[in-house]
């Protein structure tokens, strides 16, 4: 075993520092600022429709961009969105893909 495998370059070190720190410094502000907000009406709606659009964001580029079983269960995770909440479409969506992917080769 190489002696070096442990061993970081400090600008990935750095680099990944700061992306957690933007992420955390991201996610804080958002709580603190809807904490000093009353959120109903449009504010209300847009935060609904977050989770929505992340979901289609994560799931829009695999579809269009993979092949048939990835676009087919891109398809079923948004039917079962339609209807279902969206952890169970996400975890329906990973097991079509799996499915697809074992009928289609």
């Amino acid at each position: 075993m190489p002696s070096d495998i442990w061993q970081i370059d400090p600008l990935t070190l750095g680099a990944i520092a700061a992306m957690a720190l933007a992420t955390w410094l991201t996610r804080f502000a958002g709580y603190w600022l809807v904490r000093r907000a009353t959120v109903s009406g449009r504010l209300a709606a847009a935060l609904d429709a977050v989770p929505g659009a992340i979901l289609t964001a994560i799931i829009a580029p695999m579809a269009f961009a993979t092949g048939a079983a990835e676009s087919g269960a891109a398809l079923l995770t948004v039917l079962l969105a339609l209807r279902l909440p969206l952890i169970v479409a996400v975890a329906g969506g990973c097991l079509g893909v799996v499915v697809l992917r074992m009928l289609l080769g």
